[in-house]
């Protein structure tokens, strides 16, 4: 067993070929950290691994095969001894009216957003409990806060990782662990561009809403984009290196703004029906 001895962090990322992915594997080298960089395919890290031998493993890993992610694991620690930052960022976009998802098209997003986010999570946990500290970035979206027609079965897998991670904060908190979720807006990655995927059925009823959606992201989004994935790749950094980092993260002033017209509308929605909310309950007994 090779373990290190330094001070520097080790970090396990999925999906670091490319997006987010590849701008936080970039800047977490350069930040002096090891690092175990995971994706599907590994010609892409080639260029990394010749700059960055001695504080980079590269490892083939799909996250919808459990097999795989125990066994990238497994090395992880052979190599490095430990896992201090754990970023769930290997997923993919859907786009496409609720009912033009066939079964087939949910059921692969939510293997890979959501199964492969908790899988590579609970191979990891055993090593953090142990260690008694970590850090886990759950890369989620604004999406994960605010649902946009033509985007359905991608908020959906985003607000389960949502779910799945407030209860898991709570639970692991006392170990050491922490857990925050990441919530980019718009950001200039591949994501609308040769990422893009549509759902095959179109139904002409929807062409005027989540039909109108795909349109404009073709053709006005991709390239387009305000956010900067390296300057986010920082963000996140950052927020691993404080004592009490946030729950949520959000990045991007088109994110912030929209999420707070979401909770200002909700705000405004529960007062309007506070009256009918509280008025289910069994008649107090005097």
């Amino acid at each position: 067993m090779s373990q290190i001895n330094d001070a520097a962090r080790v970090w396990f990322i999925t999906g670091s070929s490319a997006g987010f992915g590849r701008a936080l594997a970039e800047a977490v080298l350069a930040h002096g950290e090891h690092l175990v960089a995971t994706a599907r395919h590994l010609e892409q890290l080639q260029d990394l691994s010749a700059r960055y031998l001695d504080h980079l493993l590269t490892l083939p890993l799909d996250v919808t095969n459990e097999q795989e992610i125990r066994a990238a694991v497994a090395q992880a620690v052979e190599r490095f001894g430990r896992i201090d930052v754990l970023v769930n960022n290997a997923g993919y976009g859907l786009f496409g009216a609720v009912e033009e998802a066939d079964d087939a098209e949910a059921r692969q997003i939510f293997d890979t957003n959501v199964f492969g986010v908790l899988n590579v999570t609970r191979a990891v946990l055993p090593i953090m409990r142990k260690q008694r500290h970590g850090h886990i970035l759950m890369l989620s979206s604004l999406s994960g806060v605010v649902g946009t027609m033509g985007m359905g079965m991608y908020d959906a897998t985003k607000f389960a990782v949502e779910g799945l991670s407030e209860a898991l904060a709570q639970e692991v908190a006392p170990l050491g662990i922490h857990i925050t979720l990441i919530e980019p807006g718009l950001f200039r990655t591949s994501f609308t561009g040769r990422s893009l995927k549509v759902a095959q059925k179109q139904i002409e009823d929807y062409a005027q809403t989540s039909g109108m959606v795909v349109g404009w992201t073709k053709q006005h989004i991709d390239g387009q984009q305000p956010g900067d994935p390296a300057l986010a790749a920082q963000a996140m950094i950052k927020i691993t290196e404080v004592a009490q980092p946030p729950l949520r993260l959000v990045l991007g002033a088109d994110a912030l703004d929209m999420i707070r017209k979401k909770l200002a509308g909700m705000m405004q929605e529960l007062d309007a029906w506070e009256a009918t909310t509280i008025a289910t309950a069994f008649p107090a007994v005097e």
